[in-house]
């Protein structure tokens, strides 16, 4: 389906700095809104339930995935994700621009189920910084952060997939470049013919 607001889908592997640049977008353009997911994870750090993420049990998901309730959910680090599909419908409908922080696979099904989605990946400078990053974030045994770099390596692979990449080296060049994708998108003629129906009928441009 067509809808007058704009779908943005980002997607990176853990320590990349998707979630600071997404944070830093919201607080810097009011009419972009985040989707919120749902997962079997618990919450890290000062997480609340209905704003980073609602917080479910495995039994909770189990129902949502047989009421066919998700748009799309997987398996991230043996904790699972899922997107629901009348969350993004209702907001974008609305005319809103909402954007969605999922990995690669959920955005691969994303794009299937609304076409119009604008899919973003953001990828370290190196390999040396994203150990670096996930060392100081402090969250993880060494471990779980060997696996988390295991799993870059497949993330990263599937950057070709995705509509924009940006490099996450310097934070404040990296979120302009979110910034510009963002508002790139709302100047093309698609979606400026979505949001400003009116203002093409009246100028009688088909």
């Amino acid at each position: 389906m067509d809808y007058p607001g704009n779908l943005f889908v980002v997607s990176a592997p853990s320590g990349a700095g998707k979630s600071s640049l997404v944070k830093a977008l919201l607080e810097l353009d009011s009419h972009v809104q985040p989707s919120v997911s749902h997962t079997t994870r618990a919450p890290r750090g000062q997480e609340k339930h209905g704003r980073e993420y609602f917080f479910v049990s495995e039994q909770e998901f189990d129902a949502m995935v047989a009421a066919n309730g998700f748009v799309e959910w997987a398996n991230v680090h043996g904790r699972r994700y899922g997107t629901s599909r009348k969350a993004i419908e209702e907001r974008v409908a609305l005319g809103a621009d909402v954007v969605l922080e999922i990995d690669y696979q959920g955005a691969l099904q994303i794009k299937q189920a609304f076409v119009n989605a604008v899919l973003i990946f953001i990828l370290p400078p190196s390999w040396e910084e994203l150990r670096s990053r996930l060392e100081r974030r402090g969250e993880d045994a060494a471990d779980v952060i060997d696996l988390r770099l295991k799993n870059a390596e497949e993330e990263m692979a599937q950057a070709g997939k995705f509509d924009f990449v940006i490099i996450n080296e310097v934070f404040e060049r990296a979120l302009f470049d979110l910034k510009t994708i963002v508002h790139a998108q709302r100047l093309k003629y698609a979606a400026q013919r979505r949001a400003r129906a009116d203002t093409f009928e009246s100028l009688n441009i088909p």
